[in-house]
């Protein structure tokens, strides 16, 4: 059985990526991992989703932060995608258009939340607007608080996405946030294989060298943003993910523990539902 506590952080404190590994010795091998833990996780987790959307009334949110070739996309091939596909809600995260520029910079969030009875997929979330304005200065394209030093918008904003999953905990949705810490010669592998084979040269892109480049930079931001946003309500969970599927396996464990809380059932009859139920079956019996 896994410790997924050990990929836990539930509370803000001063955190170094360093501190967490991205490989694990003391794991299961991938044949193992590939061919047995996994599918017998997603059969449980197919479950568990069903009775999650039948029911209708919680959500989930899942937010998946990753540097280039980190190991989001294949988590949702490998996971998510085997879920009921009416219950899921997959969204790809990208750049502001000229009319969300126009509104606050979590505006936009809400049409990407799930309904009720939903898993939602977060490919780069909310979490953007910490990281990528403070790699590249693009803070002065962006209105901040009248009187308010640009040092000073990050911890400004950090309370302001705590408080928004608060919000949305106490609305009813769960939040899980999955950080896929790789190494920095495991992500130069990946980008490198990415090169080479034709089947995959789709996946590359010419700024994952140029972001490469800002890996310090990322790697303190990241660090930072882990650091302040961790909460019990909203935990993130830092994957080793240079161990492509150890990590997945985490993700679908963590998920099944999720849903066992929310532990969610397929909905029953009313007795007069029931002796409705039992009439359509004796009028269709009898045709």
């Amino acid at each position: 059985m896994i410790d997924i506590d050990a990929y836990k952080i539930d509370k803000q404190q001063t955190r170094r990526l360093e501190e967490f590994d991205t490989t694990v010795a003391e794991r299961p091998d991938d044949d193992v991992l590939r061919d047995e833990l996994i599918p017998d996780s997603i059969n449980r987790l197919k479950e568990l989703h069903w009775k999650l959307y039948a029911e209708a009334e919680k959500g989930v949110v899942v937010v998946l932060q990753a540097l280039d070739a980190g190991g989001k996309d294949e988590a949702i091939s490998y996971i998510f995608s085997n879920l009921n596909a009416q219950g899921l809600k997959t969204n790809a995260f990208q750049k502001p258009s000229e009319k969300e520029k126009k509104h606050d910079y979590l505006w936009r969030m809400h049409d990407l939340m799930p309904e009720r009875g939903q898993v939602g997929i977060l490919n780069r979330s909310h979490y953007e607007e910490v990281i990528a304005p403070r790699v590249h200065d693009l803070l002065g394209e962006e209105a901040i608080p009248d009187e308010t030093d640009k040092a000073e918008v990050w911890s400004i904003r950090y309370r302001q996405i705590n408080d928004f999953e608060r919000y949305l905990y106490e609305n009813g949705f769960k939040i899980i946030k999955f950080f896929f810490n790789v190494s920095k010669d495991v992500q130069r592998d990946r980008l490198l294989e990415r090169l080479k084979d034709p089947k995959k040269n789709w996946e590359f892109s010419f700024s994952d060298v140029e972001e490469r480049k800002r890996w310090d930079d990322y790697q303190a931001i990241f660090a930072d943003v882990l650091s302040n946003t961790a909460t019990e309500h909203a935990p993130w969970y830092v994957l080793p993910a240079d161990d492509e599927w150890y990590a997945r396996y985490i993700v679908s464990s963590v998920m099944i523990d999720v849903l066992e809380q929310i532990d969610p059932e397929f909905p029953t009859f009313t007795d007069e539902e029931q002796d409705r139920i039992d009439e359509a079956i004796r009028t269709l019996e009898n045709e």
